[in-house]
């Protein structure tokens, strides 16, 4: 960063830049770490030359702050891939069941907003389908933060919620699905090279929220990737040349998640191991009647706080995911 042509090439400073300062916040954390760790183990010793209630009280609270720390410096190491530190672009599809099952996906839209608050992420609405009643049919997200996608990426499957309809006169318990795709955000580094003749770009008036140029123009863009059947839109710009460069990107990003896709399939056919990649596997029941529990299949991680998790409070289901975490009970069925 100190030689002279440095800022020649501003693109590759600018992730010179970036890369620096995610390696000096990971040596920050081992030495906020390391200086905790030498002040709890003072405290230790005067404890042990003249004990005391609230020097004991005070070790007490120094050693479950520590221990938090460490617990996320310990998740941070295990976001070793090269595309975790990427933004990540989130899809929500309802599925099947009419406007319960589009309220449904407008939790979830809720629930990642709230998480992305929570963790001080940007939280970008690309592209916003609503259902026909309530809620939404379709959404797509740019949650753009360090690490962004690193953590979501195992929210990726299909969620599940059981409660009492309020669409339902008669009171009854139903059950709704709506599915998750993230993908992460690719820059120019790993940007795959599509040919203009795989695509299909149509152009048409947005029907999101948003002013008279939004909404009078036709600025919305809907690209369609020929060999695959991809689709994405973009309507959130007001320019028509914004929402085809976000929609490209997005579409990138999704072809190079189909190509890891492609490969981790491969490398459980060479290697016998069972199980899906990919889309259309449950991963997560949140069951709010006749009991509230959140409860996910995979790796059996649990909380009976249903209303703090559709608030945004993900932490303990994404850190078992990440840390490899096993269902306690094999073969277990759904609740």
């Amino acid at each position: 960063m100190a030689s002279a042509g440095f800022w020649t090439n501003r693109e590759e400073a600018e992730r010179t830049i970036a890369r620096n300062k995610e390696i000096r916040a990971r040596l920050q954390d081992l030495s906020s770490l390391e200086r905790r760790v030498a002040d709890l183990r003072a405290l230790e010793e005067l404890l042990g030359e003249q004990p005391d209630s609230a020097l004991q009280d005070e070790f007490v609270r120094e050693f479950a702050d520590t221990e938090s720390h460490f617990a996320e410096a310990e998740l941070r190491l295990l976001l070793a891939d090269p595309l975790d530190a990427k933004n990540a672009i989130l899809g929500i599809h309802a599925g099947a069941g009419g406007t319960e099952a589009c309220d449904w996906a407008s939790m979830l839209l809720r629930m990642y907003q709230r998480y992305a608050e929570r963790h001080a992420f940007r939280f970008e609405i690309l592209d916003l389908l609503a259902g026909e009643e309530a809620g939404v049919k379709a959404a797509t997200v740019l949650i753009e933060g360090s690490y962004a996608y690193g953590y979501l990426k195992g929210e990726r499957g299909v969620h599940r919620l059981v409660r009492i309809s309020p669409f339902n006169a008669q009171g009854k318990r139903q059950t709704s699905f709506a599915s998750i795709d993230i993908v992460a955000e690719v820059d120019e580094e790993v940007a795959i090279d599509i040919p203009a003749s795989e695509l299909r770009i149509d152009v048409f008036r947005s029907g999101g929220h948003g002013g008279q140029g939004v909404n009078t123009t036709d600025s919305a863009v809907r690209i369609t990737h020929l060999p695959t059947g991809l689709v994405v839109t973009c309507q959130n710009q007001r320019s028509q040349l914004q929402n085809r460069a976000t929609a490209l990107r997005v579409l990138q990003s999704r072809l190079h998640e189909v190509e890891l896709d492609r490969r981790r399939a491969e490398q459980e056919r060479i290697y016998g191991e069972k199980g899906e990649i990919g889309w259309g596997r449950q991963i997560r029941s949140y069951v709010m009647q006749p009991y509230q529990l959140v409860r996910d299949l995979r790796t059996g991680e649990e909380s009976s706080d249903i209303h703090g998790v559709l608030d945004g409070d993900l932490e303990s289901f994404l850190s078992a995911f990440l840390k490899g975490k096993k269902r306690s009970s094999p073969a277990e069925d759904e609740r």
